[in-house]
């Protein structure tokens, strides 16, 4: 009976490591961006923007606009960054201080860690192009924190359009939609 357990035992054992390394060769490989013509594309791109402020009133300091975008599993690429362009709204002065912008993982207010950013603003196209030097992965959450001095000094509605761009050489912007700032009037 002893000896029928222990060969018993040993056939689990054996069985166990067998279907653990068909179980190995069932998992997807990660996989690399999608790359033709030289250009880098995602395979499955994120499709929105998430958008918070929570500073609404004209000329207000401390305002932070966030940027959240989720990037699936089955992305293909990380996010190499993001290009935001206002596209609507009085004020096309106000500053959205590229030296000032900041990125982590997670969304506002349940931050997680850091991620280093780069921006630069062209004025008169009005646009923002952030880029992560170390890509957030397939899988993550990620939030662009854009810190201007002051909110704009017209009450409007300010639509920016975004896109996120990923990692790799010469990258394929892919459209996220637009997000959108209330910039209400102090009439008290």
């Amino acid at each position: 009976m002893a000896a029928w357990r222990a060969s018993s035992a040993a056939v689990c054992s054996a069985l166990g490591l067998l279907l653990s390394g068909v179980a190995d060769g069932l998992r997807p490989e990660p996989t690399s961006a999608l790359e033709l013509r030289g250009q880098t594309y995602f395979k499955n791109p994120p499709w929105k923007v998430d958008f918070t402020n929570y500073y609404w009133y004209v000329n207000q300091a401390q305002g932070e606009y966030y940027f959240t975008v989720t990037l699936a599993e089955n992305a293909g690429a990380g996010l190499g960054g993001l290009v935001i362009t206002q596209i609507r709204g009085v004020d096309r002065t106000f500053s959205l201080a590229p030296k000032r912008a900041r990125a982590f993982i997670g969304r506002p207010r349940r931050e997680g860690a850091a991620v280093p950013v780069e921006a630069t603003f062209d004025q008169a196209t009005r646009t923002l192009r952030a880029v992560f030097s170390e890509p957030p992965q397939p899988g993550q959450v990620v939030t662009l924190a854009l810190l201007p001095p002051l909110n704009p000094t017209w009450a409007d509605t300010y639509l920016f359009a975004v896109q996120a761009l990923p990692a790799g050489p010469n990258p394929l912007p892919a459209p996220l939609g637009v997000a959108r700032l209330e910039i209400l009037s102090r009439n008290w």
